[in-house]
């Protein structure tokens, strides 16, 4: 072969990617898949110091500012605290439930993302079903919480699995009847489709239509469907101590809070995909559209936790009876209602997708 020709190079990589394409096509997958993990979790990181940012500002204090420029690098400071404490097991817990229960927990966590579109064509499994994906995941995270709080043998972290459980079931409900108005207006279970419908500029995205009180119940369902204060009943610190938590140390205790942080930045980008019309700009213009939709979903992302760390910062926390009167009482009525209203308005004003 002539090391100094271009095509002679090209027939090469073409034979020895046709002789090696299923180990190249998963070795390539596989090194994305860790890219965006690593991204996700840098992010994640930030979004940390964010939030205790924006707490501390609210209570006219500095926050964490110490460890690095302006106090950066506290969240991997943290990491590193996390890492190399000593992990201490009660001794009447059962091990390995007890191990097992955290990891399962973050793998759903991030399991989940593998459906999120974060730009046009950046999606690991554009699936049509992404939707129902997504919630069938998400709704399997609460049995690592529950058996984290049943290995743990006290009543305690029992008695926060137990809130816990009961709070992720109740306020699913309310989530998935809100996702129905949102397929039923989109007429598409592909997360990328329902982006698409709504291109255009701040006027076609749903949170300005009919849509607007799906948008409110869906915001603060996912509040409590992530266990974020006010609803943070599982984890009250002033009845439970920590709740499932309370037993935990070391670096699983750092994967449930890992976990928590994931699962509520997916709630802020189902938010931007249902709601904020996802990778695009607030208005189709030059040179709003000449910017990477990756950034305007991310901004957009950084925006809803925004409102979950200022919600957390003013709003005291609910009573457990009126945490679960909200879910069935409220919301349920109000979704169940909504889906009714929605199909009409469509169906009468002929606006059906398709």
């Amino acid at each position: 072969m002539d090391f100094f020709s271009v095509q002679a190079w090209q027939v090469w990589w073409q034979g020895f990617y046709a002789a090696n394409q299923t180990f190249l096509d998963v070795t390539g997958m596989a090194a994305m898949m860790l890219l965006f993990i690593v991204a996700l979790l840098v992010m994640i990181a930030f979004i940390l110091l964010f939030d205790r940012k924006v707490w501390a500002a609210v209570q006219m204090r500095r926050g964490p500012n110490v460890v690095g420029p302006f106090g950066l690098l506290q969240s991997f400071a943290d990491l590193f605290k996390f890492v190399f404490k000593e992990f201490v097991m009660p001794a009447g817990a059962n091990k390995g439930v007890f191990l097992l229960a955290p990891l399962i927990t973050t793998t759903l966590a991030l399991g989940a993302w593998a459906v999120v579109p974060v730009n046009a064509g950046w999606v690991f499994a554009d699936i049509n079903v992404g939707v129902l994906y997504i919630f069938a995941v998400s709704s399997l995270g609460v049995y690592g919480i529950i058996m984290g709080g049943w290995a743990s043998n006290s009543k305690y972290p029992f008695l926060g699995a137990l809130r816990s459980a009961a709070q992720m079931v109740s306020y699913e409900v309310s989530i998935g009847l809100v996702i129905i108005t949102v397929l039923l207006t989109a007429g598409s279970l592909n997360l990328s489709q329902i982006v698409a419908a709504q291109e255009g500029g701040i006027q076609n995205w749903y949170l300005f239509s009919h849509l607007l009180p799906m948008a409110v119940v869906f915001f603060i369902s996912a509040l409590a469907e992530t266990n974020r204060p006010p609803f943070d009943l599982p984890e009250a610190e002033s009845e439970l101590v920590a709740g499932f938590m309370v037993e935990y140390s070391s670096t699983p205790y750092l994967l449930f809070m890992l976990s928590e942080y994931v699962s509520i930045v997916l709630m802020c980008a189902l938010m931007t995909i249902f709601f904020l019309g996802g990778w695009h700009p607030p208005i189709d213009v030059a040179p709003l559209n000449w910017v990477p939709g990756v950034f305007w979903f991310i901004l957009k992302i950084w925006f809803i936790f925004f409102l979950f760390a200022m919600v957390k910062a003013i709003v005291p926390r609910y009573r457990y009876d009126q945490l679960m009167r909200i879910g069935w009482k409220f919301f349920l009525p109000l979704s169940l209602l909504w889906v009714v209203v929605t199909a009409g308005y469509l169906l009468a004003f002929d606006k059906l997708p398709g």
